[in-house]
């Protein structure tokens, strides 16, 4: 087995066990201390798992992103009763019919957006504020809309409590886009003049599609296989 594997087990076992355990009783400050410390070292050592045997064993290369989701706790992000699946290989339901992304979806589409730290990002389809806080991580200004109103307000917490300032979340249809802060260098899901596009394409079969306009015209190209949940909020025609 190989030393990556082996101490993705070994955290994961840690975390499961931390998130699902349950003492009877008031624990000493102390202990409480102790146990915060042993599941945050958990958490870091799953973390840094998930980064190299699910995204670097994958092909993702750009330093910035593999430095991001290193970092991001994604724990975080998810409901309290689903912690302990955090880094698992494959996308965790956060509420409302919604999941959070796949880790390694999260890094493919950051990295094929080639997002650099001048730019300012749009982010269609907030969630719980992942993969927000991971563009938050590479870019200079995001701007992400929620159309879900538990989701959004959610995710406002949790990243206001990391710390993300340079994240700017926003309750509404992301059909409409956020056209009062455009443009934008870069949109996940939407498009932008003069920008790339990353988005999930199709109902049953998905594929991943980066579409880029350039002076020549619109580049389209079709990547992975995916699978997403349907976007919401679509305009009745």
């Amino acid at each position: 087995m190989r030393f990556g594997n082996l101490t993705r087990l070994i955290s994961l076992s840690l975390v499961t066990a931390l998130g699902c355990a349950s003492e009877p009783g008031a624990q000493s400050p102390a202990v409480a201390a102790q146990d915060a410390a042993t599941a945050s070292d958990s958490f870091a050592l799953a973390r840094e798992a998930m980064v190299d045997d699910q995204i670097h064993a994958r092909g993702i290369k750009a330093p910035a992103v593999l430095t991001a989701m290193r970092k991001v706790p994604r724990h975080r992000f998810v409901p309290a009763e689903v912690t302990h699946m955090a880094y698992n290989d494959h996308a965790v339901p956060i509420g409302s019919g919604q999941t959070i992304s796949q880790p390694y979806i999260v890094a493919y589409m950051t990295e094929a957006a080639e997002i650099s730290p001048r730019d300012k990002v749009l982010e269609i389809g907030t969630g719980s504020g992942y993969q927000a806080a991971i563009l938050g991580e590479v870019a200079r200004e995001v701007y992400t809309i929620e159309i879900i109103p538990e989701l959004a307000d959610g995710a406002r917490k949790t990243l206001a409590e990391l710390g993300y300032t340079n994240v700017h979340p926003k309750t509404g249809n992301g059909y409409l886009g956020w056209p009062e802060n455009g443009p934008f260098d870069a949109i996940l899901v939407t498009a932008a003049p003069g920008g790339k596009m990353v988005i999930p394409v199709g109902e049953i079969v998905q594929n991943m599609m980066i579409i880029e306009k350039t002076a020549n015209g619109v580049v389209e190209r079709r990547t992975i296989p995916v699978r997403f949940v349907p976007m919401t909020g679509k305009p009745q025609r």
